[in-house]
């Protein structure tokens, strides 16, 4: 296919997924008082919010149409930024899943097999790490929230399309087809199932085959800077090319799932392809960032910029401290010796930490 063919195409699935997310905040807006206060609900507490936005990235494979659909929520004025960022840091934890579930493609052959569950966990447990240290923070202080808030101010200052205000050529098309569709059907919970609906789905479908084409698209760039980065092998580096390429797929899952079977086949180390794997987790921030633009409201594009300040602060608080930043590593190597030695702690693994514990915690906490 024509890179100019598919560079068209990339637009119209960008242009659709804007459209779902103004679909889905017309929806919650259509939804009422009593689905907007039980929502509140069941996310009120921290870890709630917490296991609501891990279990839901996980059950749809994507870390990006939960952050969106989450930018939408908040867009709409039904969910407080407090309460989303343990969503939007949820989600981050949710997103390793992937790379987790790559790995099992190693099972039969031992030694690939714990060099790929070692690669894939440390993502984990950087997650985890992050979490640990950030989610205390905010409650404590609201840092991440407070600090987004400010950037939002200069930004739409400073022009940046976000908040109610004269909202433009672009956001008025944007926003065309789910005003259309609204005055269509009738008001209540009918209309806001139906817009909800529609908006999930293009969502997904938008994300999906913007990230198949845009991996087609970059795929050859994407070859010879991983083969530059091998060369190299400098941790800033890794960092660089984790953001820009997952930028440009626009999915994190890709990369570490590419970084996955190099490190099974002993072509990276999980110590030099870990920076890449932080670079990543920057790097899918650009979602929730375009996501805002579909949003009226300017707490859209404030969560939006909490998931950046987030992944940034996780970065910054452990990769420069020497005795801190190789942890993540040293616990995922010592998960994939166990693992390798016992097969059943893999499922058990997968099982509890993606499913078990984040749907208990939300059935006993929300």
């Amino acid at each position: 296919m024509a890179t100019a063919l598919r560079g068209g195409i990339v637009l119209f699935f960008l242009y659709a997924f804007l459209v779902g997310i103004a679909f889905v905040e017309a929806g919650i807006a259509a939804s009422g008082e009593g689905f907007q206060d039980r929502l509140l609900q069941s996310v009120s507490h921290p870890l709630s919010g917490l296991c609501a936005g891990l279990l839901a990235t996980v059950l749809v494979q994507s870390s990006s149409v939960t952050t969106s659909t989450i930018v939408g929520l908040v867009g709409a004025g039904t969910l407080p930024v407090e309460l989303a960022i343990p969503m939007v840091m949820g989600a981050n934890i949710g997103t390793t899943v992937t790379s987790t579930l790559a790995a099992l493609g190693s099972l039969r052959r031992v030694d690939e097999f714990r060099r790929a569950f070692a690669a894939a966990t440390v993502h984990d447990y950087f997650n985890l790490m992050g979490v640990a240290i950030l989610l205390p923070l905010e409650v404590a202080t609201g840092v991440l929230g407070t600090l987004a808030t400010a950037l939002t101010d200069v930004l739409t200052g400073a022009g940046f399309e976000a908040g109610p205000s004269q909202p433009g050529r672009f956001r008025a098309l944007v926003r065309m087809p789910a005003a259309w569709a609204e005055s269509l059907l009738p008001s209540g919970a009918v209309a806001s199932v139906v817009l909800l609906a529609v908006g999930l789905v293009c969502i997904f479908i938008a994300l999906t085959f913007i990230t198949k084409h845009m991996r087609q698209l970059v795929a050859q760039g994407v070859e010879r800077a991983i083969n530059d980065f091998i060369g190299s092998g400098g941790g800033l580096s890794g960092i660089v090319m984790g953001i820009v390429v997952t930028m440009a797929v626009q999915s994190s899952s890709i990369t570490t799932s590419i970084l996955v079977p190099l490190v099974a086949a002993g072509i990276l180390t999980v110590r030099t392809a870990y920076p890449v794997t932080l670079g990543a987790n920057v790097g899918t921030t650009i979602t929730a960032l375009i996501a805002s633009l579909a949003v009226v409201r300017p707490e859209g594009l404030t969560i939006a910029l909490v998931h950046l300040l987030f992944n940034l602060a996780a970065l910054l608080l452990v990769y420069p401290v020497p005795w801190v930043r190789f942890l993540p590593v040293k616990l995922a190597e010592w998960t994939a010796e166990l693992a390798s030695r016992r097969r059943a702690f893999v499922a058990v693994y997968v099982v509890c930490m993606f499913l078990v514990l984040p749907a208990f915690g939300l059935f006993l906490i929300g």
